[in-house]
């Protein structure tokens, strides 16, 4: 299937692993090319040398902080600079959080909130523009099946996700006038080096078998019985931003084996 995605741009925050390095990976297979943006510039930068290199397209990767103001306006500044705009943005950036919500010191919630649902908004707010001006283009908000079914240990998480889910939505409203598709995505347990890390340390103790960890953890929260792979999530994430997918708008769609206990 043409998904109709070479030569278009796609914007990809947390890109330079786990599901958002997938991500530009499945976007770059499709002939599109890339911008990644990370923390880390040594692993971004080659990483997108490796995109570009493996997959024939142009491939940046830009170092800065999404959480940030400063950080969201130069990497706007970036896809006009070098791309001259662009058709896609995956707000990706994320990470799991561990507190009570009576515990959690305002900074906590404040850092969840810019790194979750700010970095979303200041970024569209900067590249709806170059998309409208070069006909339209897609959103898509990387969201958790947390949103919407909570996990006990991480209510920062979980409120978050849920707020930028809400934001999908209305950020959907505001700009399909324009041609731009605005989606949210939560996905399930997805097989990141994160969670490797994790069932790594956690089974350490009891003798080190993580691969067995993190079946047990499948067995219970996935029917499907196992974890999705980041290949998967990215060729959803892939279709969902490209015309084949052009009906789809402000929706939220659960990746997630089976996770979510309710309709």
């Amino acid at each position: 299937m043409d998904l109709g995605l070479r030569d278009k741009v796609a914007v990809i925050t947390g890109g330079s692993v786990g599901i958002g390095l997938g991500a530009a990976k499945a976007f770059a297979r499709e002939g599109a090319h890339v911008l990644i943006a990370a923390r880390d510039r040594d692993r971004v930068e080659a990483e997108a040398a490796t995109i570009a290199r493996d997959f024939g397209v142009t491939a940046i990767g830009h170092a800065c902080d999404v959480a940030t103001a400063d950080g969201c306006a130069s990497l706007v500044d970036r896809a006009a600079g070098d791309f001259g705009g662009c058709d896609i943005l995956v707000n990706n950036a994320g990470t799991g959080s561990n507190e009570t919500i009576l515990e959690a010191p305002d900074e906590k919630w404040q850092a969840y909130w810019d790194l979750h649902v700010m970095a979303a908004v200041r970024l569209a707010r900067g590249l709806a523009p170059q998309m409208k001006a070069r006909g339209g283009g897609a959103i898509l908000n990387n969201a958790s099946i947390c949103a919407a079914q909570p996990l006990w240990y991480e209510p920062v998480y979980n409120v978050t996700k849920a707020a930028l889910v809400m934001l999908s939505k209305n950020l959907a409203n505001e700009l399909v006038p324009f041609n731009i598709r605005v989606n949210a995505v939560n996905p399930g347990l997805i097989l990141t080096p994160d969670w490797i890390k994790t069932a790594r340390q956690l089974s350490a103790p009891t003798g080190g078998d993580w691969q067995g960890y993190l079946q047990s953890v499948a067995d219970e929260h996935a029917p499907i019985k196992r974890f999705g792979t980041v290949e998967e999530l990215a060729d959803f994430f892939v279709f969902l931003c490209s015309e084949r997918a052009s009906y789809a708008v402000g929706a939220t769609y659960f990746v997630d084996g089976g996770m979510l206990r309710t309709i």
